[in-house]
């Protein structure tokens, strides 16, 4: 397996801007070995199909696959049927994969064994708020952060971000779950570490990822995400601690704010009094995010808290209903654009 033939997985729904770049980021590694993209398009209203199309045929590397049921765990199914490499490379039209990028990390599954290797997820951003966006992913105050946003250590993760496949490892556990509509990597991840893989993390290799642009896309994002976190712990009764924060915040604000409605603050100072206590801590941690975030300019500290806080009130609002009622047909609509 020194030089292993590469198929890279790209899944889209109105991309077109960035699909040429994503695609050339993949096929413009330095690789010994045979590479192909294989794009898997979902109904798009900005030429995406246009673009793919385009570059498959000024290419025989590129290959197109329709993805009618538009969520990213069908399309990246249908590229994986479609691909025949023996590693397997997941690729996102918001990322940017570094030089280098698929030869380091197939030295890393022939060296430890591996299933899958991902690296450090490096949010940047183009405008201030993207910028504060960005500063929130790569803290990890907005939702805890695992390990590929601040890790320092190389070893066994609990997952990764994107992720290099051995094709044999992805193929045994069946795929990704179609029934998830966000989260399937985290749930690869945990099945392939159930089945007795490992998954690992690479510190020294950093994707770029470029998040929301705007409020209302970044806050639709977030709720999917919440809400697809609530119905996997739903599903199988398991989370990790830090996936708790958020919701707690939310429901200690819930809870203050149902109390002063009622009154019963004013009527039994204890303990419902003690309820206000929670907007009072959170005001008090937004003020630390807005001095320790990285920002330097008021405004722009003042930005970064509000982030952190759509975040988390997004994110955990989303998970309070995932877990409690499931998540139904909740989906992601922060890239789909009004026609």
């Amino acid at each position: 397996m020194s030089s292993p033939s590469v198929s890279y997985l790209v899944p889209v729904l109105n991309e077109a801007s960035r699909l040429a770049e994503a695609v050339q980021a993949a096929l413009g590694q330095e690789y010994a070995g045979e590479q192909e993209v294989v794009v898997a398009v979902a109904p798009s209203s900005d030429g995406t199909e246009e673009v793919a199309a385009a570059l498959a045929a000024a290419d025989p590397r590129v290959r197109v696959v329709d993805n009618p049921a538009t969520d990213i765990p069908a399309g990246l199914n249908r590229a994986l049927a479609a691909s025949t490499g023996e590693v397997v490379v997941r690729v996102d039209a918001h990322s940017a994969l570094p030089e280098g990028y698929t030869r380091r990390m197939v030295e890393v599954l022939v060296e430890t064994g591996a299933a899958n290797a991902g690296g450090i997820m490096r949010a940047e951003g183009r405008t201030p708020l993207q910028e504060s966006i960005a500063r929130a992913y790569n803290s990890g105050l907005g939702l805890g952060g695992g390990v590929h946003h601040a890790g320092s250590a190389a070893g066994p993760a609990e997952t990764a971000y994107l992720g290099v496949f051995r094709r044999s490892a992805l193929l045994a556990v069946g795929g990704y779950d179609e029934t998830l509509r966000r989260g399937e990597d985290y749930d690869l991840n945990e099945r392939l570490r159930s089945a007795g893989y490992e998954v690992w993390f690479v510190p020294d290799v950093e994707v770029t990822y470029w998040p929301r642009e705007d409020w209302r896309p970044l806050v639709r994002q977030m709720w999917a995400t919440g809400v697809w976190r609530g119905e996997m712990v739903r599903r199988n009764g398991r989370t990790r601690l830090r996936y708790l924060a958020a919701p707690a915040v939310v429901a200690g604000l819930g809870t203050s704010a149902a109390v002063a409605l009622s009154g019963l603050d004013r009527r039994h100072p204890l303990p419902f009094a003690l309820a206000h206590l929670a907007p009072v801590a959170y005001a008090g941690f937004l003020g630390w995010v807005a001095a320790t975030a990285g920002a330097t300019a008021p405004r722009d500290r003042a930005r970064d808290a509000a982030v952190v806080a759509t975040i988390q009130a997004s994110w955990g609002a989303g998970f309070l209903k995932g877990v409690t009622r499931g998540a139904g047909t909740t989906v992601d609509r922060s890239r789909v654009r009004r026609r």
